[in-house]
């Protein structure tokens, strides 16, 4: 038996749950990008282009750099300085 949640009670969950998402993906930075890709399909990055995508389509232009902002918490290139282990690996 599944619940009818009202439109805008869904999407707010989905945001919470996006957010969430968001924290969890900040506070595991021993988590790679490149074993999430291998593993899940997607990635940090794939997250920052999806963002960017979707404020795209309600007519909001935001950059790469400020998408990637949102996603990690800080600029990418000091997240990639801070936590990337490895060679450095962009997933485009």
């Amino acid at each position: 038996m599944s619940t009818q949640l009202p439109e805008q009670i869904e999407t707010e969950i989905q945001a919470a749950t996006f957010r969430r998402l968001v924290q969890h993906l900040r506070d595991n930075t021993d988590v790679q990008n490149i074993d999430l890709m291998n593993l899940a399909g997607f990635c940090r990055n794939c997250l920052s282009k999806w963002y960017r995508a979707e404020a795209g389509e309600r007519g909001f232009d935001i950059s790469d750099p400020e998408a990637r902002e949102e996603i990690y918490g800080m600029p990418y290139e000091e997240w990639k300085d801070l936590y990337q282990k490895g060679p450095k690996q962009d997933h485009k």
